[in-house]
């Protein structure tokens, strides 16, 4: 059950919310628009061409730069902390979920359920998010539910549509920041923007930021849970006519992690022994781990794109290039304890490169005619290469009790009879599409949207066991024994196209009152699974989802209420299950098939200007996903089954208010709150898993003196110390382990900022 303290927020959240949707924005963007009593627009992209939310058949939850600034966030996947229905599952590959849907698996040709897409570049890296610092954004779009009939990619549970700071021509421009607190949490930013003539300018954006860890690796004296960033991103724009733009966008970002499982209990008595020795109590809060092995995670991504759009009379004529590329290293050990008292995996390390090209073109017709259209065509081409060891004890100390080193190791990833101490995975993923979109204007009251898309995709991935000398790993040189049966297949295709389609009619009350409703369809392409190096591919997926809503704008447009309900269908839904593998000694998580799923709920959301200073906002999200028909094997059978990560309740609820005080100074006070329920993090629900609701608040004041270049001020994350956990993993012998963040941990600090 939910804490006491979250089903009161819920409570609260369900009152404020009365009679609105998902849909919602936070404060105004600037001073002068909260001396207006309306609230002002929210214009967002979600059909592909900019419209007032209010207009969009749609449910779309924007968030605006600056309620990103407020709240502190500073990682993409803390939007799940912003956005009702939004979820982040850490483990499996790691995924975003919306209405609970989203499938996470370490298979290398398993599309992602959520898209994310940021300047119109669809970044479907495996175990790459496309984002990590949350600098100089202009906005970030999440559209809920299937989206393949006007974005590049098909998604089958939604869309994250990030749109970064536009150049700005004849602007010299310098804004630089700084923040600092508890464990050295960080962000050090900077954007500069310099014009180039009459038609062009260039928008630089630079940040470094992180944290200190929450957690200690006692035997090594070594933070657990530190997290540092940095990167870069670049927009060059060159207008040569009024009928020609043109964008060429450069980025690199860098993340570094030392944010490992740690232990909950289950462990053999040995090992719970020497792990209280060592100072680690294992249970649901501890972070702190006694290994003598330490575990980091490095991810970079890095890429160009080429925007070029051009006016053909009242239509534009848009094509986007993209080419990016990002790194994956992980080197996690899994053992809790000193080698030579006790190890399972103390070898675990993988590193995967992808690369990607993509081809986009779409013709948009200019909007307010009786026919509005948008059609494109689509190509991507997504290169996958992983290296892959895990070389186990299984048990034994790797050393013996004279300090001799064990050199006979179980190579998890080699098979049986095969020379070869590691697994070397090669994937790629085409996609070719064509897709479009038009609205009739029917009546100034009435009009309908029909889409369409037709998608045509070729996965292909191979297995293959190459030896790496283990001297520069383990310092010693070992011999292996394979432990998983030789795979029947050693690399395979699969092909496969999909139609699928969206009606959408809407009908205008009142020139503040819209009715919606939306039908939409939807597909995931079937993959190739290597797993336990046994080949085992699975079908595609496919959704039906309904979508019934109303927009409107009350009280002189000084309050904005919107409400959805909305029930999604899958069949041959791809989801991950951890289960024995026939002649394997590991559990291993392999992905396949539920026959049945489905997803019912409700979204409500309320913005409200309660006067001049003063605007409140809330949103709430109900969600009811369970299997339907989830039968894996003779033992495994999760049909009526809960969805992982899919809490039924969550919720926003946000105040910004600002006045004038002293002589001359601005004061700015932000508050935000997110809620949600209980929920399990492992399919089938087991007790273990479950993480009781929770409820974090965070705070920010600024104080703006003068004319407002400079501005200071104070900030807390996760206010009331409210913590949790993000994931659960029975992970052998070692027992249940798990993982936090930094968010389950207050943080309190400083922070000033320079505009020119």
């Amino acid at each position: 059950m939910c804490t006491r303290s979250s089903r009161s927020a819920a409570l609260t959240l369900a009152a404020c919310a009365a009679a609105c949707n998902a849909a919602w924005a936070f404060a105004p963007d600037t001073p002068a628009a909260s001396q207006q009593a309306e609230l002002p627009a929210v214009i967002v992209t979600a059909q592909r061409r900019s419209e007032n939310l209010q207009a969009v058949p749609i449910a779309v939850t924007a968030v605006s730069g600056k309620a990103l600034e407020d709240a502190g966030y500073q990682s993409v996947t803390d939007l799940q902390y912003l956005v009702p229905g939004l979820q982040y599952d850490p483990t499996q590959g790691a995924a975003f979920q919306i209405r609970g849907v989203g499938s996470q698996s370490f298979d290398f040709s398993n599309a992602k359920s959520v898209s994310v897409v940021v300047d119109d570049v669809v970044m479907d890296a495996q175990r790459a998010n496309g984002l990590i610092g949350l600098v100089d954004i202009g906005r970030v779009d999440v559209l809920m539910g299937p989206q393949g009939t006007l974005f590049g990619k098909n998604a089958t549970s939604g869309v994250m549509s990030v749109t970064t700071a536009r150049p700005e021509l004849g602007v010299l421009s310098v804004d630089a920041g700084a923040s600092y607190g508890q464990r050295r949490d960080h962000q050090y930013s900077a954007t500069v923007n310099v014009p180039l003539g009459a038609r062009g300018a260039l928008r630089v954006s630079a940040f470094d930021q992180g944290q200190g860890g929450y957690g200690t690796y006692t035997t090594l004296g070594r933070e657990l849970g530190e997290v540092k960033e940095h990167g870069y991103r670049a927009r060059a724009l060159f207008q040569p006519s009024r009928e020609l733009e043109i964008i060429l966008s450069n980025d690199y970002q860098r993340h570094w992690d030392s944010n490992i499982r740690t232990s909950v209990s289950g462990a053999p008595d040995q090992v719970t022994a020497a792990q209280l020795a060592a100072g680690v109590a294992p249970g649901p809060r501890n972070a702190n781990n006694a290994d003598a092995s330490f575990g980091e995670l490095t991810t970079g991504e890095w890429g160009t794109s080429l925007r070029v759009r051009y006016q053909l009379g009242d239509a534009s004529l848009i094509s986007i290039t993209a080419y990016r590329g990002s790194t994956y290293d992980n080197d996690t050990p899994a053992n809790l304890v000193p080698h030579h008292i006790y190890a399972y995996v103390p070898y675990n390390k993988g590193q995967l490169e992808t690369s990607k090209y993509s081809q986009e073109i779409r013709l948009a017709s200019a909007p307010g005619g009786f026919v509005e259209y948008v059609a494109g065509l689509f190509y991507n081409r997504l290169d996958a290469e992983q290296t892959q060891l895990q070389w186990a004890t299984l048990g034994a100390p790797l050393l013996s009790p004279a300090g001799v080193p064990l050199t006979q190791l179980y190579a998890v990833t080699g098979a049986i009879g095969r020379e070869g101490n590691a697994s070397l995975f090669d994937a790629r993923n085409e996609t070719a599409a064509a897709f479009g979109q038009m609205k009739f204007n029917l009546t100034p009251q009435a009009s309908v949207s029909v889409g369409a898309r037709y998608t045509r995709d070729r996965n292909s991935q191979s297995l293959d066991y190459v030896t790496i000398a283990s001297r520069p790993i383990t310092g010693v040189d070992n011999t292996f024994v394979g432990t998983a049966p030789p795979p029947l297949y050693q690399d395979g295709t699969v092909e496969g196209n999909d139609f699928s389609y969206r009606i959408a009619p809407q009908y205008r009350l009142s020139k503040d009152t819209m009715l919606y409703a939306s039908y939409t369809t939807g597909y995931k392409p079937a993959g190739i699974a290597f797993v336990g190096n046994k080949y085992n591919p699975y079908r595609d997926e496919t959704v039906k989802s309904l979508e019934l809503g109303v927009k409107s704008e009350l009280m002189g447009r000084t309050l904005r209420l919107n409400a959805n309900v909305f029930a999604q269908r899958f069949t041959d839904f791809q989801t991950t299950v951890v289960t024995s593998i026939p002649g394997s000694p590991t559990l291993q998580a392999v992905i396949g098939n539920a026959g049945g799923l489905r997803s019912t709920g409700a979204e409500l959301g309320a913005t409200w200007r309660a006067m001049p200073a003063l605007t409140l906002n809330a949103a709430l999200n109900y969600t009811n996903g369970k299997y339907t028909d989830y039968v894996y094997d003779a033992r495994t059978d999760y049909t009526g089954s809960r969805l992982t990560n899919a809490p039924r309740w969550s919720g926003t609820f946000g105040v910004d208010y600002q006045a004038v005080v002293g002589a001359n100074t601005q004061l700015r006070a932000h508050l935000d709150m997110a809620v949600r329920s209980k929920l399990w993090t492992i399919v089938g629900q087991p007790a273990y898993s479950r993480v009781p609701g929770y409820a974090l608040v965070n705070a920010r004041v600024t104080l703006s003196p003068g004319e407002g270049a400079f501005e200071y001020g104070l900030y807390a994350r996760n206010l009331f110390n409210r913590y949790f956990s993000t994931g659960y993993q029975q992970y052998g012998p070692l027992g249940l382990l798990h993982y936090t963040t930094p968010n389950a941990y207050r943080t309190l600090g400083a922070f000033a900022k320079y505009h020119f």
